[in-house]
C-alpha cells in the first residue's frame, strides 16, 4: 500500500510528465525530413539498380562521354584568348564609348592615317634602340637605324596559302600620300643622308615646328636654346592598316612572321641594342604564361589522384577501395570530357580562364567519392550487393546533392558577373 506523501508526490508530477508526453507527440507529427526521406527513398532505387545492371551503368557512362568528348575537334578553332574581351566586363561604359568614337571619328589607315584618332592601340612594330655610348644622336649610330629601317620596309611574308606573299609596302598605314608613314621624323629629316643629324637642330618636343617627337627619343638632354643635346634611346614605329578584318588578319600574320624572323635573325649591330614591342606582344607573353601553367596543373593532377587512391589502399582485401577510387577519379574525368565536349559542340567559345575548372571538378568529384566510400563501409558485408549499393545510395544522396547544389550555386554566381569568366 502507497503512503499518502507517495501518492502525493505523484499527482505533483503527473502534470509535467503529460506535458512532457504531448510534445513528444507534437515533435513526432511534425515531419522535418520531407527533403531527406524522398531523395533517400529515390536514390536507393537507383541503387538497387545500379546493383543489379552494374556493366549497363559502366559502358553507358564511356560511350556518352566518347561522343560528347567529340566536340574537342572544335577546341582550336573556338579558342577565345583575347585579353580585352576576357579581362574587362561585358556591355561595360567603356566599350559603349569606344562604339561612339568609332561612329564619329572614323580612321582611315590607307590614306588619311592619324596616331591620334586610333582608339585602340592600333595595329604595329616598334623597335627600340638604345645607345651603347652616352648618345644616340650620332652618324654612326643612324647608319645601323637606317639598316634597321630598311629591313623592315623590305620585309615579306613568303609561303602563305596559294604561294602568296605578304610585303610591308602592301599593308603599311598612309598618310597624304606617303606610301608608308614616316617610321621616326628624324629618319625622314635625313633623307639617306646620314651625316646631316649631327648638323641639324633638333628642337624638342616639336622638330621643326611640325612633328612630336616626345615619344621618340628617351633619356633627352637639352641645351639651353631647347634643343636636343643628346638622348639615350630612339624608338621605331611603323603602323598597318586595320580598315577591315581582311587588312587586319593581314597585319596580324605579318607581325607575327616578324617577331619570328627578328628573334632568329638579329642584325649585327654595334652601336645600339635593339629590341621590340608590338601590338601583339601583350597577347603572346599572356598565351605563353598559360603554357607554362599546364604543367603545374599536371603536377596538382597527379598529387590529387595520388592521395585519392593511396588513402583507399587498404591491406585487408575484402576492404581495399584501390578500384572503387580509380574509379571515381575516371568519374570525374568523365565529366571533365562530356560537359566540355557538349558545350564546343553547341559552338561556345572556349576561354583560358576556365582553364582550371578540371581541377576543380576533380576536387568535387573525389570528395563525393570519399562520401560514397564511407557509405559503403558502413553496410553489412554479408549483404548482397545489390542492397548494399542501396544503403549506400540512400545515406549519401542527401549530402551529395547538398554538396552539388551549393557548388552550382556558386558557379552560377560566377556566370552572373560582368566578366567572361564562362567557357
Amino acid at each position: 500500500m502507497a503512503t499518502e506523501q507517495e501518492i502525493i508526490r505523484k499527482e505533483e508530477f503527473l502534470p509535467n510528465n503529460c506535458l512532457l508526453c504531448n510534445k513528444r507527440l507534437a515533435m513526432g507529427r511534425c515531419h522535418t525530413d520531407c527533403i531527406q526521406r524522398p531523395l533517400s527513398l529515390g536514390f536507393r532505387q537507383l541503387g538497387k539498380l545500379v546493383g543489379r545492371y552494374p556493366w549497363w551503368f559502366l559502358i553507358i557512362p564511356f560511350v556518352l562521354s566518347a561522343g560528347l568528348g567529340a566536340g574537342f575537334y572544335f577546341l582550336h578553332e573556338r579558342k577565345a584568348n583575347d585579353i580585352e574581351d576576357q579581362f574587362t566586363p561585358i556591355g561595360g561604359p567603356a566599350k559603349t564609348e569606344r562604339e561612339f568614337v568609332i561612329k564619329r571619328f572614323p580612321t582611315n589607315d590607307s590614306g588619311q592615317f592619324s596616331a591620334q584618332r586610333l582608339y585602340t592601340e592600333g595595329s604595329f612594330v616598334s623597335l627600340i634602340a638604345v645607345s651603347t655610348s652616352d648618345n644616340v644622336i650620332n652618324v654612326n649610330t643612324f647608319k645601323e637605324l637606317v639598316q634597321l629601317d630598311e629591313m623592315v620596309q623590305n620585309f615579306t611574308v613568303i609561303g602563305l596559302a596559294a604561294n602568296a606573299t605578304l610585303a610591308f609596302q602592301q599593308i603599311c598605314a598612309e598618310v597624304q600620300g606617303q606610301k608608308c608613314i614616316t617610321a621616326n621624323p628624324l629618319l625622314s629629316a635625313v633623307e639617306g643622308n646620314v651625316s646631316l643629324i649631327e648638323t641639324i637642330p633638333i628642337s624638342y618636343p616639336m622638330f621643326q615646328n611640325r612633328a612630336f617627337i616626345g615619344t621618340y627619343l628617351g633619356g633627352v638632354t637639352l641645351n639651353s636654346d631647347s634643343t636636343v643635346k643628346e638622348a639615350k634611346a630612339i624608338k621605331l614605329v611603323y603602323y598597318l592598316r586595320e580598315d577591315s578584318q581582311h587588312d587586319k588578319e593581314n597585319s596580324l600574320q605579318w607581325i607575327n612572321h616578324f617577331i619570328k624572323f627578328f628573334a632568329k635573325n638579329a642584325l649585327q649591330l654595334n652601336h645600339i641594342k635593339v629590341s621590340y614591342f608590338t601590338s601583339v606582344s601583350r597577347q603572346q607573353e599572356f598565351d605563353g604564361t598559360t603554357k607554362t601553367i599546364i604543367p603545374l596543373f599536371s603536377i596538382t593532377y597527379f598529387v590529387t589522384i595520388f592521395f585519392s587512391i593511396m588513402s583507399c589502399v587498404r591491406f585487408d582485401s575484402v576492404r581495399n577501395k584501390t578500384w572503387v577510387a580509380g574509379f571515381g577519379v575516371i568519374s570525374s574525368g568523365l565529366a571533365v570530357l562530356s560537359s566540355f565536349g557538349l558545350l564546343l559542340l553547341c559552338g561556345v567559345p572556349f576561354v583560358i580562364t576556365v582553364a582550371n575548372a578540371p581541377f576543380l571538378i576533380l576536387g568535387v568529384g573525389v570528395d563525393d567519392m570519399f562520401i560514397m566510400i564511407s557509405s559503403w563501409q558502413q553496410t553489412k558485408v554479408k549483404d548482397k550487393v545489390e542492397e548494399r549499393m542501396a544503403e549506400t545510395y540512400s545515406e549519401a544522396a542527401v549530402s551529395i546533392t547538398i554538396t552539388t547544389l551549393t557548388d552550382v550555386l556558386a558557379f552560377y554566381i560566377g556566370i552572373l558577373t560582368s566578366f567572361r569568366i564562362w567557357s
